[in-house]
């Protein structure tokens, strides 16, 4: 115990559990040395950073954030971000780059967009083929008929991705552009409000990425798009133009500025930079499993009441969680 709170004094001392969390981030936030070298942002939002983090929104959504500026903003004015509630706050982008597998797209498309009973579209397939977007899938009020697109995306001045499909068939029949192909039905789902983040503009549709997402949302201006190998990549605002923070860190997401929430702790004035430590490849974070990652990791206490918090990665955390297999 004496070595504990010599350990505090020196601010070096390294936290091993969630416990010793709870009593850090406590310390962080009501020692009055923290209260006299606090910072508040001067708009009150806390600011965040991200480099090479595979962002998971549920067990079969993610995306691969390469890089990320900008602030969290709570759902409700006053309130604060919670980490525990991703409905709480949106990440409001101002310069990103970020990768989205076509798998991925594939299951937003199914689970967020076209997921109503009277949708007229389901089991969609998205790929990349020979440099063109590929979607595959039925026409539920229509007898289940397969169709497949074929096309390119780009942005609109609004700063939204715009796909327009080169090539459509049905029932391996020429068809004469996605509108022909749906007919009125996504017209009607959009006008009725059943659709959300999809638009329909002469032959082409129209995704609002922060309402295709599930939460948290995000919102920014999409200024680029273009395919990759396997990755639809979206750029953010000017990631050049962008003045971003040193951060002494390979793979990490930082949070600094005004109050956050995690747990039942609150941040004032947070300085909290959740670190990869094997940063050999990308920084696989899962909000809703935070909480496990932080306990099989380790925190340390910086000389300005910082947290710098060591997290597992998610699918090393799955491996270590698996049961070992029985030998013959």
């Amino acid at each position: 115990m004496t070595n504990f709170f010599a350990a505090l004094r020196a601010k070096t001392r390294t936290i091993t559990s969630a416990a010793g969390l709870a009593l850090a981030a406590l310390i962080v936030c009501l020692t009055p040395a923290a209260q006299e070298n606090s910072h508040p942002s001067e708009d009150g939002q806390v600011r965040v950073q991200m480099h090479n983090v595979m962002y998971h929104y549920t067990d079969n959504i993610n995306v691969h954030i390469r890089d990320l500026g900008g602030v969290l903003v709570a759902t409700k004015q006053g309130d604060v971000p919670v980490f525990d509630d991703k409905k709480s706050f949106s990440i409001q982008i101002a310069a990103a780059e970020i990768a989205i597998p076509p798998e991925s797209l594939a299951n937003i498309l199914n689970s967020n967009v076209f997921n109503g009973n009277d949708s007229p579209l389901k089991d969609l397939q998205v790929s990349i083929e020979k440099g063109a977007l590929k979607i595959k899938g039925k026409l539920h009020k229509k007898g289940d008929i397969s169709f497949e697109t074929e096309g390119q995306l780009s942005t609109t001045p609004e700063g939204k991705i715009r796909l327009h499909a080169d090539k459509v068939k049905a029932l391996h029949l020429p068809v004469k552009g996605l509108m022909d192909l749906f007919g009125i039905d996504i017209a009607d789902l959009i006008k009725n409000g059943k659709v959300q983040g999809v638009q329909a503009e002469k032959d082409d549709l129209i995704l609002d990425p922060g309402l295709i997402l599930p939460p948290p949302r995000i919102s920014g201006k999409v200024t680029a798009i273009h395919l990759e190998a396997n990755n639809i990549v979206q750029t953010f605002g000017d990631p050049k133009k962008f003045t971003w923070a040193k951060i002494p860190a390979q793979n990490y997401m930082a949070y600094t500025g005004s109050k956050l929430q995690f747990g039942k702790l609150l941040m004032n004035d947070a300085d909290m930079i959740l670190i990869d430590p094997a940063p050999q490849d990308p920084f696989d974070f899962y909000l809703d499993h935070y909480m496990d990652q932080l306990v099989s990791g380790y925190v340390k206490m910086t000389p300005q009441n910082g947290l710098r918090v060591y997290m597992t990665d998610y699918n090393r955390l799955k491996k270590k969680a698996a049961p070992a297999k029985k030998s013959k």
